[in-house]
């Protein structure tokens, strides 16, 4: 995914990871994703990732599932680097998390520092690691939908920037940036190949700007 010397060979990603249930954020591969750290179980967390690979599994919690406590997780998450720590003088933890590749847990096992760990499958996955995918979706037509989407939901973003991402690295930031809905975003997520991911990312995109565009519609 990346010719950066820190990160880490898919051979060599370990079996097991500490989890940080928290919906609506993902770091997808050649994604960055800051998070403000407070919690003394997460604090643990990263201290104890800095002391070992980095490596922080993001993983969205199931709606759908029983109010359990713990809650309910979903299989599938993302797995971030850290790449950039740094202690506020209050107590928190501001670091930021560079996306690695996706995973499936396998198990969940004990822990004594107040964070949840498992076992995971990096294999379903493996595609994280390929460079240069491009999709065989329009480039123009996806540009088009965004443009329709953010505009029936009054929201701005920096075309030139957009203009400028690879295939792979803009549907990739798209699972994070765009407010999707809980179960929405995990679709995205769980698509294992970039035009499977696109192919859902467009039909979402099309259904999220289609009450509003109906409702310009009936205005004129």
């Amino acid at each position: 995914m990346t010719d950066n010397p820190f990160h880490p060979l898919f051979e060599r990603l370990p079996a097991t990871l500490p989890l940080f249930p928290l919906s609506g954020a993902v770091v997808m591969p050649g994604c960055q994703l800051p998070l403000n750290i407070f919690e003394p179980r997460y604090l643990n967390m990263v201290f104890d990732a800095m002391g070992t690979e980095r490596l922080i599994g993001m993983i969205q919690v199931d709606p759908g599932g029983s109010a359990a406590n713990p809650p309910a997780l979903y299989t599938v998450g993302t797995a971030g680097r850290i790449v950039s720590f740094k202690e506020t003088p209050d107590g928190r933890l501001l670091i930021v998390l560079a996306g690695v590749c996706r995973f499936r847990i396998t198990g969940e096992i004990p822990t004594t520092r107040g964070y949840r760990r498992a076992t995971v499958d990096w294999a379903p996955f493996s595609v994280d690691y390929q460079t240069g995918e491009a999709m065989d979706f329009s480039r123009e037509r996806l540009s088009s939908m965004l443009r329709a989407y953010f505009a029936a939901n009054k929201l701005d973003i920096d075309w030139d920037a957009i203009e400028q991402l690879d295939d792979l690295t803009l549907c990739n930031a798209l699972v994070g940036a765009i407010p999707w809905e809980t179960a929405e975003r995990q679709t995205l997520i769980e698509a294992v190949t970039l035009n499977d991911r696109v192919e859902r990312l467009a039909g979402l995109l099309c259904f999220a700007a289609a009450p509003a565009v109906a409702g310009s519609a009936m205005t004129h």
